[in-house]
């Protein structure tokens, strides 16, 4: 089984991140999909795994990636912020671009909401915000993706406790 976590909107306060990182030692690489706000340093020195980071809308002076295309797992992968996309009102354009890229999957943030968005040609999945959360009951989330030994993406939205 391979295993990477995705993370997004951690906007400077890296404590709900490190708490994650703690919690799945076992992960194969990190995605962040963008609005670090100054804590690129800080996310570099905890991850002992390939990370892949992009900007966002709120990263006004980072030299991170717009965009950044990967193989990851044997899958093609986009990982973005979203706000290019316009992904506060449809996530269809940013699946169109997804497809257009022979993406499999496109991993995003910017809504601070959780969704995993399955299609047929290229999934969209975002893993909400680890700082400020958006969704109904306001958890910090994130996503735990794995590839069984079959091949097939299993993307689980999880979450932390107040109290952890």
């Amino acid at each position: 089984m391979k295993k990477a976590i995705v993370v997004s909107d951690t906007h400077g306060h890296n404590e709900n991140l490190h708490k994650v990182l703690k919690l799945h030692p076992d992960a194969m690489c990190i995605i962040h999909c963008g609005d670090v706000e100054d804590g690129e340093e800080d996310i570099r020195e905890s991850v002992g795994c390939p990370l892949y980071m992009v900007a966002g809308n709120n990263d006004y002076f980072s030299a991170l990636p717009r965009e950044i295309e990967e193989n990851i797992f044997g899958r093609k992968i986009l990982i973005t912020h979203g706000h290019y996309y316009r992904v506060s009102v449809s996530i269809e354009y940013l699946r169109q671009e997804g497809v257009a890229r022979d993406c499999n999957i496109v991993f995003f943030g910017h809504t601070h909401r959780p969704e995993v968005s399955y299609g047929t040609e290229c999934f969209c999945v975002n893993p909400g915000s680890l700082s400020y959360p958006r969704q109904e009951g306001r958890k910090p989330s994130y996503i735990i993706w794995e590839v069984d030994d079959k091949g097939q993406d299993h993307f689980t939205v999880a979450y932390l406790d107040a109290g952890w």
